[in-house]
Formats: C-alpha cells, structure tokens, sequence
C-alpha cells in the first residue's frame, strides 16, 4: 500500500502562523531569561523612575513644612541664582577638566598595560602582576585620604618631615591649589587603572591566536602586530567604555574629592570644586535642597545630550561600534 505524500505551503499571514507569534508566546517562551532581567528592572524602577517627580525640587522655594509639592514654584530662579554667580561656570569646567583626564589618560594606561600584560610570557608572573594592580581598586577612598593626609599635612607629613630633615621648607599643600589637580589625577589612576586594564585584557584574550602566529610568520614584530592587530581589535572596547564614560562626564568622583580634599577647604575650591562637592555644601551647610537638586537636573540633562551627541558623531565615523 503506497502513501502520497503530498506538499502544502504555509502561509505566514495565516491565523496559525500569527498565534504562534504573538507576544504573549514569545514572552513565555524566553520567561527564563525576563525572569533573570527581573531584579536589574526592579532596580531601575525603584531608583531611577519612582524618584523622578522629585524633579520638581528644582523649580521651587523648599518649605520643610509644606513639602515639596506645598511650596511656593519659583520656576528657573535657582538655576539663575547659578548662572549669575558664576558657580555654575567654575562648577562645570572644573568637572568637565578632571574627567576629561580621567577617560584619556586613564584609557591610555590601561590600554598600555593591557598590552604589557599579553607580552609577558611567564603566567606566574602575570598573575602576580594582574593581582597587584588590581588591589587598590578595592581601598576605600576613605583610606586613601587618610594616605594622603598622613603623606601631605604641614607639622605631621611624611612629605614635609623629609624636606626638613634635608633642610628644605615645609609645603603648605592643603593651601596650594596649583598642585592639587595633578594629585588627584595621579592617585585616580593609581586607584582605577589596574581594573580598567582587565576590561581591554580580556578583550585581547578574544583575538584569534592564528592572526597573530601568522603576522609573526611573516615577520612582524612585537610593535608591529600592537599596532596593526592589537590596537584594531581594542577599537570596538574602547569606543563603547569611552561613550559610557562620557555619560558621567559631568558626574564628579565625590568620594575621592571628599576624602582627599573635602568639601569646605575655601582655599582650594578654585582647583577642586565640583557639582558633586557644590551639592553637598549646599544640602549639609545651607539646608538648600533647591539649589542642589537644580545642580543637579542641571548636571543629569547636560550629561544626556552629550552622550546623545558623541554616539551620533560615532554613527557617522563607525555605525558598527554605536551604543544605539
């Protein structure tokens, strides 16, 4: 007995086809994976989203009595009490400046000791490496202020008691802002570097082991294959760690300035006050709640259209390497 097996084409826009494509199959067929974004949705909600209407913040006179809703709208006066000032100009640039040195030199360190550390050939010794450099990411900044207290005060620093002991004057460091910059530079990137290095090292453990064997069969040497293998497969890495640091450009690292410098030494404020250290002030000091949440609305919206900007300038260079 023969059976005819015959053909039959479906068609997509055919009511089976549709329900076994709607949402509610798709959702339950990847329910695993929504469940596992659960806690991460969660997060944002409660701390992103629930606290956006205390935006409003910025735009009145706060009365602890009547609330936040209660009190009197004062529209844009506290964002012009910043501008005619002149707080808001020293607050951005300063801000701006040390992230700015953060992201270049701070890459280019990691980016460099990534390097160094796919050249090493012995693994003992590049375990040790990784392993040390990556310790002080995990030092409170707490400690590390209480370091460089210990290092820079005028009657106790280990700074001055050497410069005595040869005969030289004591520096009055915490009154000098001319050098402040370059310390808080410095111990940033010995803070941050070795765990920004493990991001691009593990990105160079992805690249093809044959591309690199054959550039040295064909005689390419060390600097050769960094240049022309290495740092074009980092590109992508790096073009995607730097937007993301872009938008935090005008986010301060509140508890490194805090701690190193803190947040009512007038005679530094030139050189190391930012929106962060502004906010503080102005919540702790003067109760004003106003001017700080218009800092930092101020702060947030600005951030938004820079990182709108740079991954629109990237688009145009390099669509593949966008965040969105």
């Amino acid at each position: 007995m023969k059976t005819a097996i015959t053909s039959k084409t479906i068609d997509v826009d055919s009511p089976v086809v549709r329900k076994r494509t709607t949402p509610l199959r798709r959702f339950w067929s990847h329910r695993t994976l929504l469940l596992m974004c659960v806690p991460a949705i969660l997060f944002f909600l409660v701390m992103s989203y629930l606290p956006m209407p205390g935006l409003y913040l910025a735009f009145i006179n706060y009365n602890y009595s009547a609330g936040i809703f209660g009190s009197d709208f004062v529209g844009f006066d506290n964002f012009k009490f910043l501008v005619t000032s002149g707080a808001l100009w020293k607050l951005t640039s300063n801000t701006i400046l040390y992230n700015l040195a953060f992201i270049v030199f701070g890459n280019i360190l990691q980016i460099s000791i990534a390097i160094l550390l796919n050249e090493l050939r012995k693994k003992w010794f590049k375990k040790v490496s990784q392993s040390l450099m990556f310790l002080p990411y995990f030092i409170s900044f707490v400690l590390v202020g209480l370091i460089a207290y210990n290092i820079l005060s005028y009657d106790f620093g280990l700074l001055n008691g050497i410069l005595k002991s040869i005969g030289w004057d004591p520096v009055k460091t915490y009154s000098n802002p001319s050098i402040w910059p370059f310390i808080i530079v410095i111990t940033y990137l010995w803070q941050s570097t070795g765990y920004g290095s493990i991001v691009y090292f593990a990105a160079i453990m992805g690249l093809d082991s044959e591309i690199v064997e054959a550039s040295e069969i064909d005689g390419a040497n060390a600097l050769q294959r960094i240049r022309y293998i290495v740092l074009p497969w980092l590109k992508p890495t790096f073009i995607i760690l730097f937007l993301f640091s872009l938008g935090g450009i005008l986010r301060g690292n509140f508890g490194l300035f805090y701690n190193l410098v803190g947040a009512n030494n007038t005679a530094l404020f030139d050189a190391t006050d930012i929106i962060e250290t502004f906010v503080f002030r102005s919540l702790m000091n003067n109760f004003n709640f106003s001017l700080g949440s218009a800092v930092s609305l101020y702060q947030s919206v600005f951030g938004f259209f820079i990182v709108i900007t740079a991954n629109w300038l990237v688009k145009k260079a390099s669509p593949d390497n966008t965040l969105f």
